[in-house]
Order: structure tokens, then sequence, then C-alpha cells
């Protein structure tokens, strides 16, 4: 290992999630060295401030200060690439303001061409290395003032993370502690209850249906009624039939 060779630290709150980035940067940087890890902001400014990495790969959303706040703080001549979940609002600010960035879950194509510019920004070592942030994070504060809902679920496989994407979910049933979320040819297991992942799904798109049933709106196919006003509903991706409560019948008196 040649001691000019690139240095990275890697900065997500999900320990499986900064495994999975490590293994492909391996993969198509060898050169690159992950001198550090850290999972919240306050250990990345600490770390980050210690080694002066050439690039860090940042997490946006996580405990402490946020991935913006800790790229506020950076030295312009470390090269910043987000790792996000979000896309519609913040896409367009990445490319405008030429900052790199990395759609979760990380696909190795992707991977490979930010890898590119950034082996092109390093050997130039020029003034194409001080971005100025200033003018995206603006923007990206701006967008992130609106509500920004829940897009992928971690479901964790022993020591992997399997990312279910919001859009493929047919409806979630709380299981005590955990919540069974069911796509249309599988069920995972998620470990949070089912009343903080409500809070985190767009409302115009799950319905709460029962105290224990939340279901994706685009799913329902039809809703019969009973004499006590509670439905059930057939779904269009599930063999199975869901039972809503009087409660919510509010729901379906437009359908």
């Amino acid at each position: 290992m040649e001691r000019n060779s690139p240095t990275a630290i890697i900065v997500d709150d999900e320990a499986a999630l900064i495994e999975h980035l490590a293994r492909l940067l391996q993969q198509c940087w060898p050169e690159l060295r992950i001198i550090d890890t850290a999972q919240n902001g306050r250990e990345a400014l600490a770390k980050i401030g210690a080694q002066v990495p050439d690039v860090v790969f940042l997490d946006i959303k996580m405990p402490g200060p946020s991935g913006i706040d800790v790229a506020r703080q950076l030295a312009s001549s470390v090269n910043v690439v987000f790792v996000t979940a979000f896309d519609e609002f913040a896409i367009s600010a990445f490319d405008e303001a030429a900052i790199d960035y990395l759609l979760k879950p990380v696909e190795p194509q992707r991977l490979r061409r930010t890898v590119e510019r950034l082996q092109q920004r390093l050997k130039k070592n020029d003034s194409a290395r001080a971005i100025d942030l200033q003018r995206l994070l603006s923007r990206i504060d701006s967008s992130a003032s609106q509500e920004t809902w829940l897009r992928w679920l971690r479901v964790g496989h022993g020591e992997e993370v399997e990312l279910i994407a919001a859009d493929d979910v047919v409806y979630l049933r709380s299981d005590h502690k955990y919540t069974s979320v069911f796509t249309a040819h599988a069920e995972h297991v998620l470990r949070a209850p089912l009343v903080e992942l409500e809070t985190q799904l767009d409302p115009e798109k799950f319905w709460r249906i029962h105290r224990g049933t939340i279901v994706a709106v685009r799913e329902i196919k039809s809703a019969r009624r009973d004499v006590r006003s509670r439905y059930t509903l057939s779904l269009r991706s599930r063999p199975e039939t869901l039972r809503s409560s009087a409660a919510y019948k509010h729901l379906f008196s437009q359908m």
C-alpha cells in the first residue's frame, strides 16, 4: 500500500450499511484506505477533524448533528459524498453544485461512477477540490423543511440489513413490539412497533384501517361493508383479505 493512497471515513448510523459500502469500495477502489467510521454526527466531526481524510461518505439523516450540519464544518479540501435515502428534492441540488451523492441502497454501478469522479478530482489536486457547499446546503435545508416520508424499511437478518422499498409494501400488521411487513411475495419482521412506523409513512399513501393494521392505499382492490360499518378489503397483490374497524369507515366513504 502506497503512503499517498487516498483515505476515507464512512459515516452512517447503521453499522451494517457501513460494512456494505466498505465492501463495495474495496471491490471498485482497492487503493482507497478506509481509515475510520462513525455512526453519529458528533463522532464524525471528531474523527474527520483529527484524521482529515480525502473523502467522507456522509449519511444525511443520523443522530446528533445531521450530515448537513457535519458538512458545514468540514474543511474545503475534504471531498464529500452524501449517502442518502432522499431523492426528489436532493438530486437536482447535488447535480447543480457538482457534489457527489449515492442513493440507498448503494448500487455497485452507481458507486463506480462516483469513484471515477473522485479519482479524477484527487489527481487534479487544485481548486476543483475546494467545492463550496453553502449553496447546496441552503437548498437542501429549504427542501428538508417539508415533510420527508419513509422510503425504505430496514430489515435485519443477522449481521445483514435488507432494504424494503415503501412502495413495495402491501400492508403492515402489529405483532407486539415488532411489525410484520407484507410485500407481494414475502413477509418481513421489523423490530419496531407499528405506531412508530405510522408516523414515518405518508398518510396519503398508507391508511391505518385497524388498531393493528396499516394498508397501502394503492393495494386496495375493493372494500365490502357489513351491517356494522366494518369493511373487508380485497388486495391487488396478495390473496388474503383485511378487516377494518368501524372507527375507520370514513376512509372508504368516497370509494
